[in-house]
């Protein structure tokens, strides 16, 4: 009863809205690029084979419900390849006549993937968190649904703040993704008046990190390897390749509340979050898939739910219309994280909450209630419109 009350509200809606505009025939795709790696510490974080492909899928029927009262159609094609053969998988879909795509890749990739559908086509990124993308190597035809690394790391800070723990042990890896994000976590803290009290470099020795032995030698290494810190309230962890972060909440010398890469983790969104209606939503995605959903399902449905409300309130298919729609002060979207989604004219990133999970339950959500903007709380956590080096939107 909820979802047919649900359909025929917004079908009036939209009819309301959009008069006699003509039915519409969209055509999508989402392209993952998958890349060799090593088996994550846990099973429990084993990747599904429909990874991202999931939440395109009921974002796919989500845009139907409200396409079907105008006679809109809303077709996606799934395609994962590694990043030889990404290239050529959209030159295919670009020549079947698709002009939007949804890329779930790394920072590289995404970008020469955005490059290569040209300025004629709309590219979505739901997979990068990479600040170069939303700075100097901005794209004019290359929207972000994905939380930039600034967002996730301010996110975390607003609430360190709010908490009062206001001195870091700021412990990253030795890979260059490590790095990016441990950046990321430095200018978060001076941005908010927080002090990196020391940092240390954790080395990527590698090997199996499930091998029998692997939790004994983390637990010998670790709590040597964080004693004699200089005073902190807080260690804020920066492992974006998953090599010891897991481990650090309860191997420390001292202890201390754990945030960023584990402990408190900023996420886009995550399987137990249930608040502003999330439960219909996660209720759905898990009937669709029988899974849990993940981080990339979520940004996947978000960049395609983000094609089927500006299609269906610009009433066209015209890409240029729909980009500009998109990043006008009309456009928003309920994205189940209690305020409306938009997104930043200055640079194409969606402005969004984040959500501080534990691994069980949203334990809070940035921005944290005293953090002003101008504009929006929302543009309190990454790059500002001051502060943007992206010119391709001017």
């Amino acid at each position: 009863m909820e979802r047919i009350l649900r359909m025929l509200a917004a079908g009036l809606f939209v009819l309301l809205a959009a008069g006699a505009a003509s039915a519409l025939d969209i055509r999508s795709a989402v392209i993952r690029v998958d890349y060799p790696q090593l088996a994550p510490i846990s099973r429990f974080d084993l990747k599904p084979e429909d990874m991202g492909f999931a939440g395109a899928m009921l974002a796919v029927e989500d845009n139907a419900t409200t396409g079907q009262f105008l006679g809109h159609t809303f077709a996606n094609e799934t395609v994962a390849v590694p990043p030889e053969e990404a290239e050529a998988a959209l030159d295919r879909l670009a020549a079947e006549g698709i002009r939007i795509f949804v890329i779930l890749a790394n920072a590289e990739d995404t970008l020469r993937l955005a490059d290569r559908a040209g300025p004629d086509a709309l590219v979505i990124n739901a997979g990068s968190p990479a600040e170069s993308l939303r700075e100097d190597q901005c794209r004019a035809n290359l929207l972000h649904v994905a939380p930039s690394q600034a967002m996730l790391a301010d996110a975390v800070a607003q609430f360190s703040v709010w908490k009062g723990w206001k001195r870091w042990f700021l412990v990253h890896g030795s890979n260059p993704a490590d790095q990016d994000v441990a950046e990321a976590y430095r200018q978060a803290a001076r941005k908010f008046g927080l002090t990196v009290a020391e940092e240390r470099e954790f080395e990527d020795t590698g090997g199996s990190r499930r091998s029998d032995s692997g939790h004994v030698l983390v637990q010998q290494r670790l709590p040597v390897f964080m004693q004699e810190a200089e005073e902190h309230d807080v260690v804020v962890a920066a492992d974006a390749s998953d090599v010891f972060a897991p481990y650090l909440p309860f191997h420390l010398w001292s202890p201390r509340p754990v945030m960023g890469s584990a402990g408190l983790r900023p996420v886009s969104f995550h399987a137990s979050h249930e608040a502003w209606g999330a439960t219909q939503f996660q209720t759905r995605f898990e009937k669709l898939t029988g899974r849990y959903v993940r981080e990339e399902d979520y940004q996947a449905w978000l960049a395609l739910r983000v094609v089927g409300e500006t299609v269906t309130r610009a009433a066209s298919d015209d890409i240029a219309t729909l980009r500009a729609y998109a990043l006008g002060d009309a456009f928003e979207l309920a994205a189940f994280k209690g305020q409306k989604v938009t997104f930043r004219p200055w640079n194409g990133q969606l402005r969004q909450p984040i959500l501080l999970f534990d691994g069980r339950i949203t334990v809070s959500v940035s921005p944290q209630d005293g953090f002003l903007h101008q504009t929006s709380p929302l543009d309190t956590m990454g790059r500002d419109q001051p502060e943007t080096a992206c010119t391709a939107f001017d």
